[in-house]
């Protein structure tokens, strides 16, 4: 990033609760789902709150301030979401007769290489009768008789990301304490409400009941994030709902981050991307892609895990007013599936070309728009890191 970031590291003194962007009713049987980790806008609102960034009068509020994150930590050790086109390989033990069946729904700790979905070739298109005006699927590689494939873990570290990004096939690290990939540092907590009657033992019968899901990160985790503003000590601040608390610690160094700079800008030989950071496509009549619209002829593929040409439509049933029953379904607009999910990646034709119709900041995002385009940008919004594969 071109200006200058300083790094922090958030520590929840609660369980954290973030509801995700889905209509959401209170009553019987309603539950609020959770959305972990958090948006930028959230975490960067909330390091913004600090006094701080307003000096003695509210004008002086800073503004333009450039972020990126958050991210997940632990012992100073960066972690990114697991590209979704990585799987792992496990060689078949001598002493087991049968070979297990390929999982992609499965993850494991247990791999001894990692391969990478490939996009399906001409020949097979036309052979299954896909349409090869469109993008090709991206199918798993060819694998030894005494070999399976399965998932890696959601979450890998920046160094194994690194090695990633330079197209190097992954294998266990030689040290037993390290690790390349690592599950959900967090556990799920169901967080009930009931909002009663005044001066009675009832529940009000609409609003009255509803559930919502808290994380709580696991001993040692943390999250961070950088922002270009600077603070000198420890602040706390409000994080998430219901009031929860969080530490923000400035990071005098963050080496962690340097071992990703290298990627923050295509190069001649680059030739696909990884998507750091929730991205947002071009709207396409009512619908938002995983790719924009204008790459359809330089990309190769596309691993996510969301349908190609799904995000914003609906259908949405909603409660009949003063009644308990819901409507027939409707089409809506859910602006929440808009956004492009991290860790999607994009596979170019050959070399990554030298094109106008790449986004001009290397980013996922929309080409027009207003000041909430410039928000996007300046919240680090769609962050591409480019890479080299094979």
């Amino acid at each position: 990033m071109d200006d200058k970031i300083n790094w922090y590291a958030i520590e929840p003194l609660d369980v954290l609760l973030f509801r995700e962007a889905t209509p959401f009713v209170p009553g019987e049987g309603s539950w609020a789902k959770g959305q972990f980790p958090p948006m930028p806008v959230t975490v960067f609102q909330a390091l913004r709150s600090i006094k701080d960034f307003y000096g003695d009068r509210k004008e002086n509020k800073l503004r333009d301030l450039k972020f990126i994150g958050p991210f997940l930590s632990y012992e100073n050790q960066l972690w990114l979401p697991t590209p979704k086109d990585l799987l792992a390989v496990k060689t078949k033990p001598e002493n087991q007769e049968e070979t297990p069946q390929d999982d992609l729904d499965d993850k494991t700790d247990d791999w001894d290489r990692t391969l990478r979905f490939q996009p399906m070739t001409s020949e097979a298109m036309e052979k299954f009768g896909f349409d090869r005006d469109k993008l090709p699927p991206m199918v798993t590689p060819e694998i030894g008789r005494n070999e399976f494939i399965s998932r890696p873990q959601t979450w890998i570290s920046a160094e194994a990301l690194s090695k990633y990004l330079r197209g190097e096939t992954l294998e266990p690290p030689k040290d037993k304490n390290q690790k390349y990939f690592h599950s959900d540092p967090w556990s799920v907590q169901i967080m009930p409400h009931i909002h009663m009657k005044s001066g009675e033992r009832q529940v009000k019968e609409e609003e009255g009941y509803f559930t919502e899901v808290a994380v709580r990160l696991h001993s040692g985790w943390q999250l961070v994030a950088g922002m270009s503003h600077k603070l000198e000590k420890t602040e706390v601040v409000r994080l998430g709902g219901e009031g929860h608390r969080a530490l923000v610690s400035p990071l005098s160094e963050f080496k962690q981050w340097e071992l990703l700079q290298e990627f923050e800008k295509p190069e001649e030989a680059s030739n696909f991307a990884y998507l750091l950071t929730p991205g947002l496509a071009e709207k396409q009549t009512a619908m938002y892609g995983v790719y924009p619209r204008n790459w359809q002829n330089l990309l190769r593929g596309c691993a996510s895990d969301r349908p190609l040409l799904w995000g914003g439509v609906s259908n949405i049933q909603r409660r009949i007013l003063n009644s308990p029953n819901k409507g027939d379904a409707e089409f809506a607009l859910l602006p929440q599936r808009a956004f492009v999910p991290p860790g999607t990646v994009y596979i170019f034709n050959e070399k990554l070309p030298k094109d106008e119709k790449l986004p001009k900041d290397e980013r996922l995002l929309p080409s027009a728009g207003g000041s909430w385009l410039k928000t996007f940008q300046e919240l680090s919004y769609g962050k591409l890191l480019w890479g080299k594969r094979s």
